[in-house]
């Protein structure tokens, strides 16, 4: 059976999918819309921060890739978990992203850089996970995987997730402690990266 074959999956968990989807999206107009333009305020780059995008990336399509096979009766109870776990999934993802985007404001970007003005952010989600982005994206990639029946798709995307999110993180985090340095070692001590408390 290929990696990509799908499990059965409802018309209600996809569209658990699709209206979590819309308001990740509205969401994120809405707070990009706040204030955050462009200035000529000087900075550092860490262009292979986008090696770990392009992981992350292929992780993704690990997953999403492949057909997708709708037979649960929508009233049934495994369509019915099937969509509450997706609407739990997709309510951590949003809860997560949108806070650490407004949170950090014009320090966000998708490629690692330290601004001249950059501020360490540890309010908000930041002072329960020093990563809370790459949090809500694992938990988009699992929401994705239930709806679509892609579990298989996992076993790829999952490792190749992690491996490009330990990229980005790896330049992420050499930037912040060459602009802070011990106030972003203490500050690194006492959060963890991804679940709290944990790791």
């Amino acid at each position: 059976m290929s990696l990509v074959a799908p499990q059965p999956t409802s018309a209600l968990a996809l569209g658990a999918m699709a209206a979590g989807f819309a308001i990740f999206l509205l969401s994120l107009l809405l707070t990009g819309s706040r204030g955050r333009k462009a200035d000529p305020v000087a900075e550092r780059r860490s262009p292979r921060s986008m090696l770990g995008v392009l992981v992350q990336m292929v992780g993704f399509l690990c997953v999403g890739f492949g057909p997708i096979l709708p037979v649960l009766a929508p009233r049934s109870t495994p369509a019915v978990v099937e969509a509450m776990l997706v609407l739990v999934l997709m309510g951590v993802t949003i809860a997560l992203f949108v806070s650490a985007a407004r949170a950090m404001g014009r320090n966000w970007s998708i490629v690692a850089r330290i601004r001249e003005d950059h501020a360490l952010i540890t309010a908000g989600p930041f002072a329960l996970i020093r990563h809370p982005i790459y949090t809500a994206l694992f938990a988009f990639m699992l929401a994705m995987a239930l709806a679509f029946g892609h579990w298989r798709g996992l076993i790829a995307g999952v490792p190749l997730y992690w491996l490009g999110t330990w990229l980005r993180v790896a330049e992420e985090e050499k930037l912040l402690r060459a602009q802070f340095g011990p106030v972003y070692e203490a500050y690194a001590a006492r959060v963890a990266r991804f679940v709290p408390g944990l790791f």
